[in-house]
């Protein structure tokens, strides 16, 4: 009997990588273990492809990568973008005039960077989970990666919790069809407490990601597996056969998840026992 093809899909921060960007030993064998065995395995992460990119070479990963929570698919084998849902055009000149208004510290995704002015050094450290390429302007409004042809992957911006809501509001009310904008507070770090705005273009989430992946890799759905510890990972939570939330993952994430890891970020080792319980893999 023919084994059917398996797909392996794994968040990155809070999940294969600890609290200081570091992947846990135990958890870098298993998903080595699984590639051998010949599970397809894909990071699907909030990162941009180049904060991401070290960790597919690390794990010797050549297929595609989900990248910015679904908008960005690219192959890690020679770094093609498969897949890219961008902000531009009317919507792009709304997001800049809202954030503006709103007087947030404003950073810009594009051309796998991230652009930021001055009103945004004391944020640099938090965005910089998502890339190492940050480049500063003189005006964020104006920096060259709005120019980008494919469009903007993201807008994060960071500031008052009134001012981003009413910006979400209008940026909802008037382009709710072709903008995904969340507002949500920062619960991580040194700015916990603090409000933040992330502005992407609609359709792409990583649920989109992980189905896309799995579609072309001829995998079904049923045989995929994801590891995710947090609210953006719900998506893939409801199209995989198998979900797996961290250990410190929030009550909300672990109730949607098929399966509620014992290990947190902390400790490690819990994308090793996901794979060790969804596909027969163990390691030490």
């Amino acid at each position: 009997m023919t084994t059917p093809k398996r797909l392996l899909a794994v968040d990155l921060d809070g999940t294969l990588l600890d609290t200081s960007g570091h992947p846990h030993a135990r958890d870098v064998r298993a998903v080595r273990a699984a590639l051998a065995e010949g599970v397809a395995v894909s990071i699907v992460t909030g990162r941009l492809y180049s904060g991401s990119r070290a960790a597919a070479k690390m794990l010797g990963l050549k297929g595609a990568v989900g990248c910015a929570d679904g908008s960005h698919v690219v192959r890690a084998l020679d770094h093609e973008t498969l897949v890219h849902l961008g902000v531009a055009g009317a919507e792009a000149l709304a997001v800049k005039a809202a954030l503006a208004t709103a007087g947030a510290a404003t950073f810009v995704f594009a051309r796998d960077a991230i652009g930021h002015d001055a009103g945004g050094m004391a944020f640099v450290r938090y965005v910089s989970t998502w890339s190492n390429d940050i480049r500063m302007a003189a005006d964020v409004f104006a920096h060259e990666l709005w120019d980008a042809e494919e469009g903007v992957t993201a807008v994060v911006a960071l500031g008052d919790k009134k001012r981003l809501a009413e910006a979400a509001q209008g940026l909802e009310r008037d382009f709710g069809g072709a903008l995904a904008v969340v507002l949500f507070p920062l619960s991580r770090g040194p700015h916990t407490g603090m409000w933040a705005i992330m502005v992407r273009a609609s359709g792409g989430t990583k649920g989109t990601a992980v189905r896309w992946i799995a579609e072309q890799a001829g995998i079904a759905l049923a045989d995929t597996v994801c590891v995710g510890d947090w609210v953006n990972d719900l998506p893939m939570f409801e199209v995989a056969g198998r979900s797996f939330a961290m250990g410190q993952a929030p009550d909300d994430v672990k109730s949607k998840a098929t399966d509620v890891l014992v290990e947190t970020v902390h400790e490690g080792g819990g994308v090793a026992t996901a794979i060790a319980e969804a596909f027969g893999i163990r390691v030490p």
